[in-house]
């Protein structure tokens, strides 16, 4: 490697570090951040997180639908124990799928107009959904709307930490997590549980109209000005700034920042580089926390929740108790998303881990000791029709599940939920930032599908407290795992979190 790319950025002749003094820089800094005018950069965020609404809309869309399936009756719609399981786990193969284009859409068409490009498949694949004739069309509606999903997974973060400043990155990387909760909250409001009942097909016709809104706003917004400049267009790159931050702003200083961060990582990343550890630390970082995300959990958690509830014998109906957990995921995100720029990320980190453990933990020992009136299970039955057993007397002790999972879903949503995905967008290199996030995806979205299709069966064998006390076990690993090797990047811009993989001192992410 060029040992000119190891000098720390403070080093370089170009009018943005060398002039003035360390003190000067950060206070300037400062200023900077203070003048900016935000108007259009939230609009550009917001034009782009329309994708994780639809994502969001998209993921949850079986829970009311299978049961409606279910009891079709056209035998070519309708839904048995063996297609319903596939009918929501497919989604996650399709948005590894959807990880693995990215990794070269991202860099040959650039963020935004992969955004764009998801846009195709997630209409498509509603179409086929409304307009189903058999199960295969259900599927592969499914597998088109979860490569959607996979691609903007690995794109909006990015494309929003490009354009975003270290003033309001932390807030607005959140934003994702907070468009995707949104768009399961309407789909639950759409269905059948707030009482405004829609037909699955017309749900599917519903799902399409985010998608439109999403590409017709992104039309007017500019491309990421550090992928511009890494594509050589050095006007477009300063013009995408300019609509940003405002012309009446010191943007050009930041531009020759980014310009001169681009230029030591001009040339595509070679397998030589890979053994370097400006590349692979933070690839490594980045693909352990997206592993670690979904091994507490979540996914399972989400996709069984109704049939958990009955199966804990909750005390309100499992499709209110959904509805309900929906809203505390929503509350928790937009908690972290004000909290993040001012308390930092690793401390909402070792919050969100400590919560998930005491909740997965509490959980687990509940179903293992309470009583087994409250806990039996019939032969051979599985979780999925557990809908159609019997509801258990009241019970006020069986709160307890109920609030376990609403504080573990608290827990995930104010760190492990969005953090990880912002830490991804934020300590990824430039050059390997594209491959490197598909990749991130298509580790998240395969440890998702391989987790949801082994829950079943390792409840069925040994039961369903063995799931949760394993969660709980991933939790304390998390805790772990952010203490030893997760950076805290809050208030540092890009190429100061760049140049602390370059170089290894700790003095570009101080304050």
């Amino acid at each position: 490697m060029d040992p000119s790319a190891r000098e720390p950025l403070v080093r370089k002749t170009s009018s943005s570090y060398q002039t003035f003094p360390e003190s000067t820089v950060r206070r300037l800094d400062k200023e900077y951040l203070r003048s900016l005018h935000n108007q259009r950069l939230y609009l550009a965020v917001f034009a782009a997180v329309l994708g994780n609404f639809s994502f969001g809309f998209a993921l949850v869309y079986p829970s009311p639908v299978i049961p409606a399936l279910e009891a079709h009756p056209s035998p070519a719609l309708r839904l048995d124990q063996h297609t319903a399981p596939w009918f929501g786990s497919v989604f996650t193969l399709g948005a590894a799928a959807g990880g693995l284009s990215t990794m070269m859409l991202n860099d040959c068409l650039g963020r935004k107009l992969s955004i764009m490009f998801s846009a195709l498949p997630s209409a498509v694949g509603y179409a086929l959904m409304a307009s189903a004739q058999g199960v295969w069309m259900l599927l592969l509606g499914r597998v088109l709307t979860g490569y959607a999903g996979g691609v903007t997974s690995a794109s909006i973060p990015v494309y929003i930490s490009e354009i975003s400043h270290p003033g309001v990155r932390g807030m607005l990387g959140a934003c994702p997590q907070i468009m995707a909760v949104l768009g399961s909250l309407v789909l639950y409001a759409l269905g059948k549980y707030l009482g405004l009942v829609l037909d699955w097909r017309w749900l599917a016709v519903a799902g399409e109209v985010p998608v439109l809104a999403m590409i017709i706003l992104l039309c007017f917004m500019p491309n990421s000005p550090r992928f511009l400049l890494s594509q050589g267009k050095e006007e477009e790159a300063l013009g995408s700034l300019c609509w940003l931050r405002g012309k009446d702003t010191d943007y050009a200083r930041e531009y020759e920042q980014i310009k001169d961060s681009v230029r030591k990582q001009s040339r595509r990343v070679s397998c030589a580089e890979i053994k370097d550890p400006f590349l692979y630390k933070p690839i490594l970082i980045a693909g352990v926390m997206r592993f670690l995300q979904q091994l507490s959990g979540v996914t399972c958690i989400l996709v069984y929740l109704q049939s958990i509830f009955k199966r804990t014998s909750v005390i309100l109906k499992p499709e209110y108790d959904a509805a309900l957990v929906g809203l505390v995921r929503l509350f928790s995100v937009a908690i972290a998303a004000v909290s993040m720029d001012k308390a930092g990320r690793k401390i909402l980190l070792f919050v969100s881990a400590g919560v998930m453990l005491a909740s997965n933990l509490t959980m687990g020992i509940y179903i293992h000791f309470m009583p087994v009136s409250h806990n039996s299970t019939i032969a051979n039955q599985t979780l999925v029709s557990s809908a159609s057993l019997p509801a258990e007397p009241t019970n006020y002790i069986t709160l307890i599940p109920l609030l376990a999972t609403m504080f573990f879903i608290m827990g995930y949503a104010l760190g492990w939920g969005p953090i990880t995905w912002l830490l991804m967008s934020e300590i990824l290199p430039l050059k390997a930032r594209g491959v490197a996030s598909g990749l991130c995806v298509i580790v998240s979205w395969l440890t998702a599908f391989t987790l949801t299709q082994f829950f079943l069966p390792v409840v069925n064998a040994f039961g369903l407290e063995v799931p949760f006390l394993f969660f709980a076990v991933i939790s304390a690993g998390n805790i772990l795992f952010t203490g030893c090797c997760v950076p805290e990047t809050k208030g540092r811009s890009l190429e100061q979190i760049e140049a602390f993989f370059r170089t290894g001192r700790r003095s570009f992410m101080r304050r």
